[in-house]
């Protein structure tokens, strides 16, 4: 599964990535990628901002798409409540 959010025009954010580990190394990290990334495509402005947080070896596959590691000029941060 995965999802995008985002406003609906300047930013989005991939979100909520995730394959059972018992179905991972079958491509179908690939297919929802593929999937996402066409309706980002078709509904998307071409000068949107699309961003997303890759986990461990996770940043190989986006890396297929044309995500690139942002740091050290931006970072990843979070906070628990």
């Amino acid at each position: 599964m995965g999802r995008i959010i985002g406003d609906g025009g300047t930013a989005f954010q991939i979100v909520d990535m995730c394959v059972l580990p018992e179905h991972q190394g079958l491509g179908l990290g690939k297919r929802i990628m593929d999937a996402l990334m066409q309706r980002l495509v078709d509904r998307a402005p071409r000068t949107a901002y699309v961003s997303l947080i890759a986990d461990g070896k996770a940043r190989y596959l986006y890396a297929q798409y044309g995500y690139a590691e942002t740091a050290p000029e931006s970072v990843g941060m979070a906070r628990q409540l």
